[in-house]
């Protein structure tokens, strides 16, 4: 009987034996899971923010286009302002409605680049370099201002800049002169 109680405790131990590896395995599998599901998680957490951040850039391009179709209307106020004797009573009203447009253009994100100081690639467009005696690339002067909404660029600043002045002209014939008396 003895064989039969060691058997049977034989075959007691093996199924608590198995039991001990089940439950071990089915730990596992539920410390994986949980990891799984953290990093879903956390991938669907990082989607919603890409998500918000593009719908967010592409509703700011859609403003920048809306904004960008309105400077040259912008553009023609300036013009009509620059041009009108502000002591009349309708040149008052024309500076109002563009001076209102403007703060509100401005509430909601335009800017007016700053074009004091140096040329700046990025920033201003040259028309006309003059002679002057202020350092090279100097900004002398604005010819249409440039703006920009938020961090997208609209339109650049067309602008004077300052170029050395040259002294008078050499006459050809001299030059080679100088040339040979040099031995060149």
């Amino acid at each position: 009987m003895q064989d039969t109680e060691n058997g049977e405790k034989e075959e007691k131990n093996e199924p608590e034996a198995e039991a001990g590896k089940e439950q071990v395995a089915s730990e596992k599998e539920i410390a994986e899971l949980k990891e799984r599901i953290l990093r879903l998680t956390a991938e669907f957490d990082n989607y919603k923010k890409r998500i918000a951040k593009d719908l967010n850039a592409s509703s700011d391009k859609a403003k920048a286009e809306m904004i960008s179709r309105l400077l040259p209307v912008i553009d023609e106020f300036e013009l009509a302002i620059s041009t009108m004797d502000l002591k009349q009573e309708h040149a008052k009203g024309v500076s109002l409605i563009y001076s209102n447009m403007i703060s509100i253009l401005k509430s909601a994100g335009l800017q007016v680049i700053d074009s004091s100081g140096r040329y700046d690639p990025y920033k201003h467009e040259i028309v006309l370099a003059e002679e002057s005696d202020k350092e090279e690339g100097t900004v002398l002067g604005v010819i249409r201002n440039g703006y920009k909404f938020k961090d997208i660029m609209l339109r650049p600043a067309s602008v004077i800049i300052a170029k050395k002045k040259h002294d008078e002209k050499i006459n050809p014939e001299e030059s080679t002169e100088n040339k040979e008396e040099k031995g060149e």
